[in-house]
């Protein structure tokens, strides 16, 4: 084998690794002082979490205020059905958890207690798509499917520390229940480079190419931009659009976007190729009679396997290397 060649082996540790890139800026738990900063104008603000406030960011928020804390210990239905109890009383509970058990364990919780009644509540999770080496019991591949079949549920997928930040105060602003995929710890920062501001139910244009605009959401959005930059190597101009909002989509936007003449479609997404941001996109396009080349990056419909993130993001293409040999050859 040729050492000076080959990959470093990857350690267990790379199983939990952070998303940011060696090198790359990062600001760490967003959230959780985005949501303190919330809280002190905001006296109707909670933080509720099933024993892992520290693992959502959620401990920063627990330290701030801790008679607003409720650690409701390993019982997601519980934790659901307390925040909707307290968002009748007046309070408007973030309930943090990860994003498998919030979408699979405690949906019908959501799903009755929560989003039929409308109810002010927001839920953030971490570990959503496949950030996580630890097999099918930790990577939530189908949230996003899950939550955009909920009636009243408003569905956020941010890419970086800057979007979060504005994320929640946003959150609060609209009334009614939100999910959001969360990115927690050392979170890398990439959108203030492009001067851009959240709106909820907005996407943005954050590059622009003549040859092929990628529409993304969530760290496929930062994924994007650096196969954009990657493709400008082989004269390809690639734009990106970032759609952090899958529920309700920015349909004109994307219309307009996707009605360019002569450039492929390719749709981005950190989650299951069933039921996400490409299938929202394909519908809205054919219904629409917008019919470019389209093609879409997600994870298999299968269940992955457990791993090295670095390892699994290549095997399942949404690296960054491999997403951009794959756009070269579709082209």
């Amino acid at each position: 084998m040729n050492t000076a060649t080959a990959k470093p082996r990857l350690t267990t540790s790379a199983m939990i690794a952070s998303i940011a890139a060696e090198g790359q800026r990062t600001k760490p738990a967003p959230f959780g002082h985005a949501l303190v900063e919330l809280a002190r104008s905001r006296p109707e603000v909670l933080g509720m979490t099933a024993d892992l406030g520290k693992y959502t960011d959620l401990h920063i928020f627990g330290a701030a205020f801790p008679d607003r804390y409720h650690q409701m210990g390993m019982a997601e239905q519980l934790l659901m059905g307390a925040a909707a109890g307290l968002a009748h009383e007046g309070f408007m509970p973030f309930a943090t958890t990860y994003a498998v058990f919030a979408s699979r364990r405690a949906y019908d919780f959501i799903h009755q207690t929560i989003a039929e009644e409308d109810l002010n509540v927001k839920i953030a999770c971490a570990l959503p798509g496949l950030t996580s080496g630890y097999g099918p019991s930790h990577q939530a591949t189908e949230d996003l499917a899950l939550f955009r079949a909920m009636p009243n549920m408003t569905v956020i997928d941010p890419c970086d520390a800057h979007e979060i930040e504005q994320v929640v105060p946003a959150m609060a602003a609209h009334k009614g229940p939100v999910y959001m995929r969360l990115l927690r710890g050392h979170v890398p920062l990439v959108l203030d480079e492009y001067d851009y501001t959240f709106e909820l139910g907005k996407a943005k244009v954050l590059r622009d190419g003549a040859d092929v605009l990628i529409v993304s959401s969530g760290i496929m959005t930062m994924r994007a931009l650096e196969v954009a930059k990657e493709l400008e190597a082989d004269k390809v101009a690639a734009a990106v659009l970032h759609v952090p909002t899958i529920k309700p989509l920015d349909t004109e936007t994307i219309l307009r976007e996707a009605s360019r003449t002569g450039r492929m479609v390719v749709v981005a997404e950190n989650h299951t190729v069933v039921g996400g941001l490409g299938e929202a996109v394909a519908g809205l396009l054919l219904r629409s009679g917008v019919t470019p080349v389209f093609r879409h990056i997600g994870l298999p419909d299968e269940f992955l396997a457990a791993g090295a993130l670095p390892t699994l993001h290549d095997r399942y293409g949404i690296s960054t290397s491999v997403m951009t040999e794959r756009i070269k050859g579709w082209l």
